[in-house]
């Protein structure tokens, strides 16, 4: 009776063990913070063990995916994060690796997109800034991420939506979230634009104004119009998703994918979407995939119409 009181108090052992989650970008950005979460996640809720982060960092995340294509070809016990910068970032970089070379896992977490200038500007509003942007686009500049990247996606969609030509955007592309929010604050350019938890705090501090997000409704709680509610028929979520290695074995893809599901329901994660203000975008492996293919095709005539892809 002993022995089997101890074998029943005995933990079942996680299903995963020393899985490797890569974030393909310096530590700190969204690409990172999704993969620390859902190590701490997995490992909470005992779906994994031994889970390790790696970062590699550069262009947009296409050199991190090819180390991953190359490295991890058949791995059962590796996962990449990646997101709508990846597609633009290949496209925009003619990278030779795509995501027709790794396994659509599970799209996971997105953020809308927000569009600020600074509180003193003279620009109360996207009416203003369209008025603006009519006269003459290039007095316009705009600052955000890298170059093809979703804030330069949304700009491009706003100028061809209020009939400006997206190759005259004048967008001024920058490393990083901390460069980009000093050029705006600096009063160095006219707007910018990135996710909406990058500028919350400055909002919060009088130091932005917000004048429209990229969401299909206004978010609870923020006091910021859609652009759709200023007449401007766009909408765009920056997705984060995840992708197993080429070539993976179906049962090793499907341990992924159940770990993946149990994860998305957790406590643990539910708290970091929460805390984080994540949108909870969860799509399966399957419908992950069909979605992808789709929104390649966006980004890529997007690309095409502001003049970075031929």
């Amino acid at each position: 009776m002993l022995v089997a009181g101890l074998l029943a108090a005995t933990p079942v052992s996680a299903e995963l063990r020393g899985l490797e989650i890569i974030a393909p970008a310096n530590p700190g950005g969204g690409w990172d913070q999704t993969a620390r979460a859902m190590q701490a996640a997995l490992q909470d809720a005992g779906l994994a063990s031994g889970v390790q982060v790696s970062n590699i960092p550069g262009a947009g995340g296409t050199i991190g995916l090819a180390q991953f294509v190359t490295s991890k070809k058949r791995s059962g016990d590796a996962i990449l994060v990646g997101g709508l910068v990846m597609v633009g970032a290949i496209l925009t970089n003619n990278a030779p690796v795509t995501l027709d070379d790794v396994t659509p896992l599970a799209r996971l977490t997105g953020e809308y997109q927000l569009i600020v200038v600074p509180a003193e500007s003279p620009i109360q509003s996207m009416a203003d800034l369209v008025a603006k942007l009519k006269e003459d686009p290039g007095a316009v500049s705009w600052a955000g991420g890298s170059a093809g990247g979703t804030d330069h996606i949304l700009a491009g969609l706003v100028a061809k939506a209020v009939g400006v030509d997206p190759t005259k955007i004048n967008y001024i592309a920058h490393s990083g979230g901390g460069e980009a929010l000093a050029a705006i604050l600096g009063g160095h350019v006219t707007a910018g634009i990135s996710g909406y938890q990058e500028f919350a705090p400055q909002i919060a501090a009088g130091k932005l104004r917000g004048l429209a997000l990229s969401s299909e409704e206004r978010l609870a709680g923020v006091d910021i119009p859609t652009l759709r509610e200023q007449g401007i028929d766009v909408t765009l979520v920056n997705w984060r998703g995840l992708f197993a290695p080429p070539q993976i074995r179906d049962a090793d893809k499907a341990t992924l994918s159940e770990a993946i599901a149990k994860m998305v329901e957790s406590p643990a994660w539910q708290d970091t979407l929460k805390t984080r203000d994540w949108l909870n975008l969860y799509l399966p492996a399957d419908a992950f995939a069909a979605f992808l293919a789709e929104d390649q095709a966006k980004v890529a005539q997007t690309l095409k119409d502001i003049g970075l892809v031929q």
